[in-house]
């Protein structure tokens, strides 16, 4: 009897450790979100810095092995990284400029342009009972075609902000290559086990190889895509086809979010440069075919085995950190996405999740 009752305290003891650590479990979450959050200037460079720097790092490594110190390395691929991003910023900064300056005028032309579409929209608004109530929905739409200049305006501000918060990441990277691996050896340092140390080992060293090996390839795809579509758009006829190529470059760093931001950035120049509309379509269908062609055979051809990440996760990894970061979590989506399959597949408590996450694909190859 008394076995009995000290099992059945032992149940509810154990039902509740168990509800505590739900709790201070779903606290925990709560707080690390509103955390990323609140904090998000202070870590996006932080985390964009150790990006670069994991992405970079394997070439430090190999100077390393030829005998050039990692201080001296590590500078040298910062310089040159700098040298890229200014130049691509260089050559870009002209078309935004005259883009800016054209604003008014672009949203002018664009209202006369589709002038019909918005009469038929108007039209439509009239008929529906239930759209009639959203007295300010044709005058909204040109209202926001006509106010394209305050729009480019805050555009341009968000991208100053981004330059600082690429300035910063750029000097952490820095400091992160030329330590080498210290941070790896305070990773290990700080298992107490044996097993835990090697485990850490395995776990730091293959989010490296993954991050290291996703950020290079879709770098190299995205700059043949940036390629690509300059070369499209400048047999089409469209005037600064090069901006639009390095665009689609820095465009398809963000998943799903970039190739639509292209697409209405190239519909609404060509329809403005074109006076015919049905030529001016060739211009966004011609992004929009390169980008599908990217993202459904190139980038799976190329990481399919080694990035196993199904795309309904990816989806819901980026629509989270847009909601957290804005479109600067666009970009570090996949990355993070990639870091937290690693440890899946390295934890056991965490694999059930990591199911979740893959493709069903091998990952390694």
């Amino acid at each position: 009897m008394a076995d009995d009752i000290n099992g059945t305290q032992y149940d509810e003891r154990t039902k509740e450790l168990r509800a505590i650590r739900r709790l201070i479990g779903a606290m925990f979450i709560i707080a690390l979100f509103g955390t990323l959050y609140f904090a998000r200037a202070l870590l996006f460079p932080i985390v964009l810095g150790l990006l670069i720097a994991l992405t970079l790092r394997p070439v430090a490594r190999s100077f390393s092995r030829i005998g050039i110190p990692l201080i001296v390395s590590g500078v040298s691929l910062i310089a040159a990284f700098s040298v890229l991003v200014g130049g691509a910023i260089y050559f870009a900064s002209g078309p935004v400029g005259r883009l800016v300056s054209r604003a008014p005028e672009i949203g002018q032309d664009l209202q006369f342009k589709l002038r019909h579409l918005l009469q038929s929209v108007d039209d439509v608004q009239e008929a529906s009972e239930q759209v009639e109530n959203m007295t300010t929905g044709g005058d909204g739409v040109q209202q926001v075609v006509l106010e394209q200049g305050g729009l480019l305006s805050n555009v341009v501000g968000s991208l100053a902000s981004a330059g600082t918060s690429l300035a910063v990441a750029t000097v952490l990277a820095m400091f992160f290559l030329a330590s080498g691996d210290f941070f790896q050896q305070r990773v290990v340092e700080v298992s107490r086990r044996l097993q835990d140390k090697k485990r850490a080992l395995i776990i730091v060293r293959d989010v490296e190889r993954q991050i290291s090996r996703y950020l290079a390839a879709i770098t190299i795809i995205n700059a043949g895509l940036g390629v690509c579509i300059w070369l499209a758009l400048w047999l089409i006829g469209l005037p600064n086809a090069h901006f639009w190529g390095i665009a689609a470059f820095l465009l398809n760093f963000l998943p799903f979010i970039g190739a639509m931001i292209g697409v209405v950035g190239v519909a609404m120049v060509s329809v403005v440069t074109f006076d015919s509309i049905g030529y001016a379509a060739l211009c966004p269908a011609a992004y929009l075919a390169l980008t599908a062609l990217e993202g459904n055979v190139v980038t799976p051809s190329l990481l399919g085995r080694h990035l196993a990440i199904n795309v309904t996760a990816v989806f819901l990894t980026v629509t989270l950190w847009v909601w957290l970061w804005g479109i600067a979590g666009a970009f570090l989506a996949v990355p993070v996405l990639v870091i937290l399959k690693v440890l899946c597949d390295h934890v056991p408590a965490m694999n059930s999740f990591g199911l979740f996450l893959g493709s069903g694909e091998s990952k390694r190859g």
